[in-house]
């Protein structure tokens, strides 16, 4: 019952950081810090196709979110918005993220309803993909992970997410990263669990 309540409250957090960050217009009497840009991972879903990234700066939201899907033309797609307002940590933790829902087939499922269990598994299966690349393919890549995962509960809190809800998806992130098992060996786990390999 506890796991499905933490469930419900990442996946609540995911749905609501994305319309939020889309939403919540930046104040022209604010002056926000400027991030360069980082280069997207290589990804491919797990049929094999590569998996695009596209920048969207609709100039309102105030930090990065991402959002993994098919584009109108069936390409696999990552959307990266203003990801200028966030540091690099955290925009690359966001690419890993979507990215993981490429790899696991997330995006041609048929999508669980909203805050189900499912769902809320789902988005913890892509924090844990995200910080097992980050850990294994970038260089010092735990030190990266442990300032994402800083940089995520700060945007959390300013959202106004309960201290329960970001410290259980904090928790969820530093036990992956403890993982003695590689990224790909996780994925194929979850691709063989889910029928799709």
């Amino acid at each position: 019952m506890i796991r499905k309540l933490i469930l419900f409250l990442l996946c609540a957090f995911e749905i609501v950081l994305i319309l939020f960050m889309m939403a919540w217009p930046a104040s022209s009497d604010e002056s926000q810090l400027k991030y360069e840009i980082a280069s997207p991972p290589n990804c491919k879903n797990n049929l094999g196709e590569k998996v695009l990234f596209k920048d969207v700066n609709n100039g309102r939201a105030k930090s990065a979110a991402g959002m993994a899907k098919r584009d109108d033309t069936g390409t696999p797609i990552v959307y990266r918005f203003a990801y200028q307002n966030s540091p690099k940590p955290l925009q690359q933790f966001i690419d890993f993220h979507e990215c993981a829902h490429h790899q696991t087939g997330d995006v041609d499922l048929p999508h669980p309803p909203r805050n189900s269990p499912e769902h809320m598994m789902n988005e913890s299966i892509a924090d844990c993909i995200a910080t097992l690349r980050i850990r294994d393919e970038i260089n010092r890549g735990e030190d990266v992970v442990f300032l994402a995962v800083e940089q995520l509960v700060q945007v959390m809190i300013t959202i106004g997410f309960p201290a329960m809800t970001t410290e259980s998806r904090k928790a969820n992130i530093l036990t992956c990263l403890q993982k003695n098992e590689t990224v790909d060996a996780f994925i194929d786990g979850v691709l063989k669990h889910r029928k799709l390999k």
